[in-house]
């Protein structure tokens, strides 16, 4: 099959923010395009998503469709065009860890204030060796119930066992 590319161009109200570049690259690597590359860019009234595939001529038309019928669930999409392209397209893995990088980017300011968080609890969590004595107390009143159940259970397996004939 001969290889060809294509820019999609995803205009709405709402195209941004939504996860629109993340379901197109996931899509684009399901379908085994070697070629795709997606960006946000605010067009003159409304957002636009572009994105760039390169694939043979299937992979290229089942992303077309896969456009056309799916759109990330908070979307608002008012148009989609296609067009032949003709310029470079980045390698869909290179994409995809630019992706992750990005995404990773967005996540340490969170992650480190939850760490913050989990430190002011640590903080003001005093365990004391009357707190520690108590649980230690709790294990030592729950662990007799627990080796009764456990040899009750066991011993349900092997009647199991023997009936269905599995010695």
């Amino acid at each position: 099959m001969e290889s060809m590319k294509l820019k999609v161009k995803i205009i709405g109200p709402k195209v941004h923010d939504v996860g629109y570049r993340y379901l197109l690259m996931s899509n684009a690597i399901d379908l085994g395009l070697k070629g795709f590359h997606a960006r946000n860019k605010m067009g003159e009234k409304e957002q636009e998503v572009i994105a760039l595939v390169d694939g043979d001529e299937e992979a290229i038309a089942d992303f077309k469709a896969m456009v056309g019928a799916q759109k990330p669930e908070h979307a608002e999409v008012s148009n989609i065009t296609c067009v032949d392209y003709e310029g470079d397209v980045m390698r869909t893995g290179e994409y995809a860890q630019v992706c992750s990088a990005q995404q990773l980017n967005k996540a340490i300011p969170l992650l480190l204030d939850i760490r913050d968080g989990m430190n002011e609890v640590r903080k003001n969590t005093a365990v004391t060796p009357q707190i520690l004595e108590e649980i230690k107390g709790l294990r030592e009143d729950i662990q007799p119930g627990y080796a009764t159940h456990f040899r009750q259970v066991q011993a349900d397996v092997r009647a199991i066992k023997e009936r269905l004939g599995m010695q």
